[in-house]
């Protein structure tokens, strides 16, 4: 089924038989927590996307460890160093804890070949680069969602929308503390719909690649 914002809406509406002000008002919530536990869950080419940019080099011969994400960013999928030559030096995604432990050091700089998610806008560096780096990331990134697009149309909405809706039931579920079976129902259509769509968008994905982009 392919729905739009309005349509998604009022198909919720009628299926939990609720017109109540409070729970519409609320609809785009539910929308935006199903469509956040899908991307979260399931990894969708179409939603890929390569930046670069450029690491601050040391200041007052302070090594800068940091370097920050994109606004859409979601979840890695890598993190590429390029040298004056072009090459490029794929890092590893590390914890923050081994980070720390390689470089205890707050003043140790060099070529990066460690990287972690620090935060929800910073990618720690180990070594901190001595110099204007240049990066490239290619990562999942965080589509706008169907509540919020200006022709009421999504991706979701258009080519997973059994599982948006589902999703979107489960949360209204819990929302007006209906019968746990019933809730439970949405969840089990909703977890069927998850599957579904693995094996559409990923098994196409299991290539004979040097480096796949699994979502870590």
């Amino acid at each position: 089924m392919k729905w739009t914002y309005t349509t998604l809406k009022t198909a919720i509406q009628d299926y939990v038989e609720s017109a109540d002000s409070t729970f519409v008002s609320n609809l785009p919530i539910f929308i935006q927590e199903a469509e956040q536990r899908i991307l979260q869950n399931v990894q969708i080419p179409v939603f890929r996307k390569n930046v670069t940019g450029t690491a601050t080099a040391p200041t007052n011969d302070v090594p800068v460890s940091y370097l920050e994400m994109p606004s859409d960013f979601l979840t890695p999928l890598s993190l590429a160093l390029i040298d004056g030559s072009g090459d490029y030096s794929y890092l590893l995604l590390k914890d923050v804890s081994y980070i720390r432990d390689y470089t205890p050091s707050t003043t140790t700089s060099g070529n990066p070949l460690y990287y972690a998610l620090f935060d929800d806008n910073t990618f720690m560096l180990a070594p901190a680069p001595s110099t204007n780096f240049e990066f490239e990331l290619h990562y999942v990134y965080n589509p706008q969602s169907i509540t919020a697009t200006s022709s009421g149309e999504s991706w979701l909405g258009t080519n997973a929308g059994d599982t948006l809706f589902y999703g979107s039931l489960a949360e209204a579920g819990i929302f007006l503390k209906l019968d746990p079976n019933e809730t439970q129902m949405f969840e089990g259509r909703f977890a069927s719909g998850l599957s579904s769509l693995k094996n559409r968008v990923e098994v196409l994905g299991s290539k004979d690649e040097y480096r796949y982009g699994d979502i870590y």
